[in-house]
């Protein structure tokens, strides 16, 4: 049902029943996240303090193409612009695509085999496609400035069909024909740089090529890309871009760049033995090592604790099924592509399982429901499995086997609004825990096809519309941007670098229960279909997993870190006095190890910074005597002498609450000389 987007973001959702043992502290943290309630600002209280870079530029609030038009303007125009540049540095490259995207633009050229005439032999011989390099970039780069300054109009024209055909067989461009015969409306448009170059195109776009500023415009990188991602068609070079609307912004931007490749997950997740993609195992698998298995634990943990608290039961589902599953569900007939390949079983076709939905519809089916048993909630952490291409991979973002945060509510209409504050409320506990609080929120409505009567989806809607606003959050409307099943809600996250993440979705379903012919007996004795809700608070654990890494550069609050202490012996005498020290912690839920190193103290320091870990404790044989330890923050430095009973239930309480510990204990005066 939500395979598409789900193709894109790889967010999800789930169902479920029978409550999954969850730790007391888990428990704890719940409770305690749940007094972070509904505000009517986005400014929330952290739960920890997040990495926060050296230049406080990198944090700076950068436009979108949602809430900026003239930025997205100003990113299509100039899209149209480097392509016109690069066909007059180029005379053979055709054209294909060139949309905006978050950061700026793209634009996909072909470069076809060419001939020339061997001055030495006289005779014609064949050359290569060009492979762009980054002088190339630098002189088309110079070309579109040369096109800026001349200022030249931007012109709409409206022609036929036929005539867009005439026009593009005149120019030898195969590649716009595909893209005319895609386009099913009319009449087409064209928009024309002057009489110098022009494009088919919906727009929207400047009014001139004066409005572009120069050097707010920087050509990034060249990739290769096949035609319609299809990888028996044509090899294509895409030339990334980014454009903004000042060189203020580009400054900005350029900074957030540098600071995002010092927190990409991939390296710190090898760089912290959190996880690795074996390649010998297979692309897109993730093998969750020790370290980074304990921080998913937790984060898996506060998750169950947070939805059993809000009413709703866990479930378990298999990771295969009969195909006919999936045939009735409609995801074989639409987003087959996306399956991996069937596997027969005793002559029948089995399917491992590329989404959660299915399952829980059957579930529901199992038996007749009552209005009086709904709404049912059912949440799911159910490991799913989707065929991407190996050039689509990346790190824990979009993977082949990942985990959905999955959950399914069934409700009445009446209900509806209801239950979709409680999502919202549940959401924003859940992903305030882990320091996000700012949000940017999208209504999707009613596409154009659709399934649903014109009543079920005015009820719907209007029910996302006003718990929204029951909720005080601010939010934008995409006209005809919903499912085809129903309307949805999709929450973006902004990180600690400024940077947003398609992370929770609510969806309302009309398809699912029709096609699994899902009934309650109503309050009159009828048969009714219940309302489906999907939703997903952090879309995959995988790839939530990704953006927190990033969010916090490694650098783990305490109550998720994998060592939550370190002790630190100078002498080999005060070793069972620390394994004494650890065992004690460990009856608390405190994660403590002790360095077993032979490594001089300032080494076994930097070993513990390095790896971050959040406190460290320094233990000689005073320490031993007097039954205390010395403690040092990575953030705060040294925090003075504890007595250890008293250390470790501060520990244990700033865990709880998701604190960093900053109470202060014993420090030594400095005898005046």
């Amino acid at each position: 049902v939500m395979f598409a987007l789900l193709q894109r973001t790889q967010a999800a959702f789930t169902g479920g029943q029978g409550q999954v043992g969850v730790s007391k502290a888990a428990q704890l943290a719940f409770a305690r996240a749940a007094n972070v309630r509904k505000s009517q600002t986005f400014s929330r209280l952290r739960p920890f303090s997040v990495a926060t870079t050296e230049n406080t530029e990198v944090a700076i609030e950068l436009p979108t193409n949602e809430n900026d038009e003239e930025l997205l303007k100003l990113r299509h125009t100039s899209a149209h612009v480097m392509a016109m540049a690069v066909q007059q540095v180029f005379k053979e490259a055709q054209v294909t695509i060139g949309p905006w995207i978050d950061n700026g633009f793209y634009y996909d050229f072909y470069f076809p085999e060419t001939t020339a005439i061997n001055e030495e032999t006289g005779e014609e011989e064949t050359i290569p496609p060009r492979k762009l390099t980054d002088a190339d970039l630098k002189q088309i780069k110079k070309a579109m400035d040369k096109i800026i300054s001349k200022d030249y109009p931007i012109v709409r024209e409206e022609v036929s069909r036929e005539e867009a055909r005439q026009r593009i067989l005149e120019i030898g461009e195969p590649f716009k024909l595909e893209i005319l015969d895609s386009i099913k409306t009319e009449p087409i448009t064209l928009y024309h740089i002057a009489d110098q170059w022009w494009d088919l195109c919906a727009g929207p776009h400047v009014e001139s090529t004066g409005k572009l500023p120069k050097k707010a415009i920087q050509l990034q990188s060249v990739a290769g890309a096949y035609w319609r991602g299809d990888e028996k068609r044509e090899m294509l070079q895409r030339i990334y871009a980014t454009a903004w609307n000042n060189p203020v912004e580009l400054k900005a931007y350029k900074k957030r760049v540098e600071e995002a490749k010092k927190r990409d997950h991939r390296l710190l997740g090898k760089k912290l033995d959190l996880f690795s993609i074996q390649e010998d195992a297979g692309g897109g698998l993730v093998f969750w090592h020790p370290k980074g298995s304990t921080i998913r634990r937790n984060i898996e943990d506060f998750w169950k604790a947070a939805h059993i608290e809000n009413g709703y039961d866990l479930v378990y589902t298999p990771h295969i099924a009969n195909l006919d599953l999936w045939k009735t569900s409609g995801h074989f007939d639409f987003y087959k592509d996306g399956m991996f390949d069937q596997m027969e079983v005793e002559g029948e076709e089995y399917q491992i399982k590329p989404m959660n939905c299915p399952f829980h519809c059957v579930m529901y089916k199992d038996e007749l429901r009552s209005y009086r048993d709904l709404p049912l909630r059912w949440g799911e952490l159910g490991t799913v499995y989707r065929y991407e291409r190996s050039g689509t991979l990346h790190g824990l973002m979009r993977v082949r086997g990942f985990t959905q945060d999955d959950a399914h509510i069934f409700c009445l209409t009446e209900q509806l609004q209801d239950e979709i504050v409680s999502v919202l409320d549940l959401t924003e506990q859940i992903l305030s825990r882990f320091g996000f609080d700012k949000y940017e929120i999208m209504l999707s409505t009613r596409p154009e096809k659709s399934v649903g009567s014109d009543q079920i989806w005015d009820e719907a809607t209007t029910a996302l519309e006003k718990a929204l606003k029951r909720k005080g959050w601010e939010y934008s409307i995409d006209e005809g941007g919903g499912a085809f099943y129903g309307p949805k809600i999709d929450l973006k996250i902004r990180d600690a670098i400024g940077r947003t993440w398609q992370c929770s979705t609510v969806q309302c379903d009309f398809n699912l229960p029709d096609r699994f012919e899902l009934e309650y007996v109503s309050a009159e004795g009828k048969r009714e279909r219940p309302i489906m809700v999907h939703r997903a608070i952090f879309g995959s654990v995988e790839r939530f997993f990704g953006i927190l890494v990033e969010n916090c550069a490694g650098d783990f609050p305490l109550w998720l870190a994998p060592t939550q202490l370190r002790l630190l012996p100078v002498t080999d005498a005060v070793m069972d006095f620390c394994y004494d020290v650890q065992a004690q912690a460990k009856k608390l839920g405190i994660r403590c190890e002790v360095d077993r190193g032979s490594e001089r103290l300032a080494k076994q320091i930097r070993n513990a910074e390095q790896q971050r870990v959040p406190l460290m404790a320094v233990v000689g044989m005073k320490e031993m005597e007097e039954g205390s330890l010395a403690v040092r923050s990575r953030k705060l430095g040294d925090l003075g002498s504890f007595a250890i009973g008293d250390l470790l239930s501060e520990l244990s309480r700033c865990a709880d609450a998701a604190e960093e510990m900053t109470m202060m204990g014993k420090t030594e005066e400095k005898e005046e000389s």
